[in-house]
């Protein structure tokens, strides 16, 4: 098993910064991979960006691409976004996941992900 919890996420004014966090705990040796998704008001979950534990290799969405920035401190077990020029459409819950393995499902996809934080909202305002 493995817990995520997020923190960080508030009211921002448009064009600020904010960072969130996910702290994971329980069997995150076996992590493979961590991930960002948000999800707006009557839309459905959209990937944000991914981090592999091992290497850091990371991928983003196109919408926030030079915007945010997924990290990891491997001792702290503890994924960030960093998220830069906020506008008002990223305004959503957002959540932290845990993929244990590998697989042929592609990291912007939820069923990729094994385990799920219980979200933190971000609010931007115009």
């Amino acid at each position: 098993q493995v817990q995520l919890v997020e923190s960080g996420g508030g009211l921002v004014q448009a064009g600020g910064s904010l960072r969130l966090s996910c702290a994971a705990s329980g069997r995150t040796f076996s992590s493979y991979a961590m991930g960002w998704f948000r999800q707006a008001p009557g839309k459905e979950r959209e990937f944000v960006a991914r981090i592999r534990w091992t290497g850091g290799s990371t991928y983003y969405a196109d919408s926030v691409k030079g915007r945010f920035t997924i990290s990891r401190d491997n001792a702290k077990n503890t994924v960030y976004l960093q998220m830069n020029s906020v506008k008002p459409e990223d305004t959503a819950v957002y959540y932290c996941a845990a993929r244990i393995s590998r697989t042929l499902v592609p990291s912007y996809s939820a069923d990729a992900y094994d385990y799920w934080g219980q979200g933190t909202q971000v609010t931007v305002s115009s």
